[in-house]
């Protein structure tokens, strides 16, 4: 029963402003069952009516009924009570208790401070308080306190029970589809056995292809359907079949339930700042429990961490690491199994194509995208790629006998299981075909709307199970096309000519790289010089280094040989290039394409070597230009030109395509070559012939 309280703290002012009755319910069910607390929150305007205030001078505000006042978002009546405390309407906020107003200290002391600033009371059911008070506004953080603390023991005694049971393995989850509580509230696999076998085969072709990818494409290849149970929308609970997705795979071979396993804890809600909520995964060791073989599985455990570890290296191809990704569609041999041996990074693959044929390089960019470093090595991989299936071939051979006979056991399987699947898939159309005229054969005759309707559902489920026989039959061709005699043949020739096998066109280069994953665990690579090192570590710890040649850069290819280069540089000593040219043509020399020498190739080669030109060597004997000259003699440079074409000039020629010269220094020429233009000698000294560069 309310307390008597004291309304000297009601003042005028207060009155002259108006009441707002805050009402609130954590949950729906409590608004429905807990139907008392609720007629006690609206019995305060009553309250509000005996201190003072008239009827239409109170607001009541039950917009958040239903909603926990833990949130900090999603409570619009608690902020449409705020902003009217701010703007100065509320004379006073009438609440329960303080738990109705607020459940954590943020939102309680904010509506403090804003009611103590515009002079606004709080009555509760024990009394009045005046936040502007000491005391008032000690007792209600106190009672804020109190509040915050309530909710937090109720939230540990709830916890404390469900974690209890968890660790002992009984708690009560909602399982995955496949797995059902029986009426014992015991784990058991789900009745339907064509949930079970699309189940099972889903794990067995994980295992055999090693990839969500590679999964989702045997399902759609052979047209088979998955299980799926909603757990909301007008079919929740029920098994629908639907097409698998890589998102469904995932979830399935990470879900510890399917091997037997209770788990709980594997992921760890956090709340953000806007409201919302963020599911994180967590690791194993993060869990809170983990009891194995709690009940029936459809795998061991054991091929549970098998298939973990094949889907963590799965997903480090996608990463920094690129490490024993699954294989795909390009010719690199050796695709996520390469490391750097300069810097122990793992290499990535590139392709090139120099002319229709796509070649691999394999390239240590780490360094040069995480550091701003220089690239480590790029090596080109077919000469690699060989040398590792040539080894590949001497190691599978002994064994080609015994994986014949398990490949087309394999293969006998598969196609055994996808027919059954397929069966399965046309029985359940039929059940719901033989539903449909059951209920069409019980109806009133002369009911004809509901006949009309029941006729017109049975028609389509009769659409639906002729569309599933022509699937079946199609898929049983496609199986028998699968495994025909040609088939057989070259099933048994891969035990007596595997290295044809490996070698031949029609075998792709996924299962040539799938192979090479069962047997290496990583190669090395380092080039020294002109040899390549490969160090191969195998599955189980062996070891074995070889060498293979390095391949030549596309640079190298071309270029001119050295030899050649060292000719090219000792007649450059005394002849221009278009000379050098045509001496190298007489002597029967080629540029590195096979071509012969032109001036131009002559010019590209002293780029190319560095080697110094005719005028570079000239020059660097002291000969000058026909300018150095001139300003030396005193006259203008035409004249210096037209006394070398005379021979009163001793100079030489460096280049046939025009008048390119370079002269002898004045302590070489004739005593009267620096004579003026006018006083000619009767005999010009023409050492044009002797000097040139011809």
């Amino acid at each position: 029963m309310m307390q008597t309280v004291n309304n000297s703290k009601v003042t005028a002012a207060h009155l002259a402003r108006k009441a707002y009755l805050y009402i609130r319910q954590s949950t729906l069910r409590q608004v429905v069952e807990n139907t008392e607390s609720t007629k006690r929150q609206y019995a305060l305007r009553q309250r509000a009516i005996a201190l003072g205030w008239s009827d239409d001078q109170i607001v009541v505000i039950d917009r958040d009924l239903g909603r926990s006042a833990a949130a900090h978002s999603d409570r619009t009546g608690f902020a449409e009570l705020v902003a009217a405390v701010g703007m100065g309407r509320a004379g006073i906020v009438l609440g329960l208790e303080v738990s109705r107003l607020a459940r954590n200290s943020t939102d309680w002391h904010r509506l403090l401070e804003v009611c103590a600033l515009f002079n606004t009371l709080i009555l509760d059911e024990d009394g009045i308080y005046d936040p502007s008070h000491f005391n008032d506004r000690l007792l209600l953080g106190l009672k804020g306190t109190m509040s915050e603390a309530e909710l937090h023991v109720l939230r540990s005694r709830l916890r404390g029970g469900i974690l209890n049971k968890a660790h002992r393995g009984e708690l009560r989850c909602k399982l995955p589809v496949g797995l059902v509580y029986d009426a014992a509230d015991r784990v058991v696999l789900d009745p339907d056995l064509q949930v079970q076998a699309s189940l099972r085969a889903l794990f067995a072709a994980f295992d055999s292809t090693g990839a969500a990818c590679a999964t989702v494409r045997h399902f759609a290849d052979r047209g088979l359907l998955f299980p799926v149970r909603p757990n909301s929308g007008p079919h929740k609970g029920d098994v629908i079949w639907q097409r698998l997705v890589v998102g469904r795979v995932l979830s399935i071979l990470r879900n510890p339930r399917y091997a037997g396993a209770f788990s709980y804890g594997r992921q760890r809600t956090t709340t953000l700042p806007d409201g919302s909520t963020r599911a994180v995964k967590l690791p194993r060791e993060e869990w809170i429990a983990l009891k194995l073989d709690a009940h029936v599985g459809y795998i061991s455990w054991d091929d549970y961490e098998r298939t973990q570890k094949r889907i963590t290296e799965t997903a480090k191809a996608f990463g920094q690491d690129r490490r024993h990704g699954p294989p795909r569609e390009g010719p690199a041999l050796l695709q996520g199994l390469v490391i750097c041996g300069v810097c122990g990074d793992r290499m990535t693959v590139r392709y090139r194509k120099p002319g229709n044929e796509l070649l691999p390089t394999y390239a240590c960019c780490l360094g040069k995208v995480n550091r701003a470093g220089p690239v480590c090595q790029a090596l080109h991989g077919e000469a690699i790629d060989a040398a590792i299936g040539e080894l590949l071939v001497q190691q599978m051979t002994p064994l080609a006998l015994e994986l014949s006979m398990t490949v087309q056991d394999e293969i006998r399987e598969r196609l055994d299981e996808s027919d059954r699947l397929r069966r399965m898939q046309v029985e359940s159309v039929q059940y719901e075909v033989d539903l449909a005229r059951q209920r069409y054969m019980q109806v009133d005759p002369s009911r004809r709307l509901v006949a009309d309707s029941l006729e017109a559902n049975w028609n389509e489920k009769l659409r639906d199970l002729e569309t599933a026989r022509e699937d079946y039959e199609k898929g049983c061709t496609k199986d028998k096309a699968h495994l025909d005699d040609i088939q057989r043949t070259r099933i048994l020739d891969l035990a007596h000519d595997f290295p044809a096998l490996w070698n031949a066109p029609t075998t792709s280069h996924i299962e040539r790289k799938r192979m090479a994953a069962l047997l290496l665990e990583d190669v090395t690579l380092t080039r020294r010089q002109d040899q390549i090192e490969l160090g191969i570590r195998f599955r189980g710890g062996r070891t074995q280094t070889i060498e293979v040649a390095a391949p030549v850069r596309e640079c190298d290819r071309w270029r001119t040989d050295r030899a050649t280069i060292d000719v090219i540089d000792s007649l450059l000593n005394n002849h221009s290039t278009t000379v050098t040219a045509r001496i190298l043509n007489e002597r029967g020399l080629t540029t590195g394409v096979g071509d012969p020498f032109k001036e131009s190739s002559v010019r590209w080669v002293i780029r190319s070597a560095r080697l110094k030109s005719l005028r570079q060597r000239l020059r660097a004997k002291g000969m000058l230009t026909t300018f150095e000259m001139a300003k030396q003699m005193g006259v203008c440079r035409s004249t210096v030109a037209t006394r070398l074409r005379n021979g009163r000039l001793r100079g030489r020629r460096y280049s046939e395509q025009g008048e390119r010269w370079l002269c002898y220094p004045l302590d070489q020429q004739p005593p009267d070559a620096a004579s003026p233009p006018g006083n000619s000698p009767s005999s010009p000294i023409n050492t044009l012939t002797a000097e040139s560069a011809v």
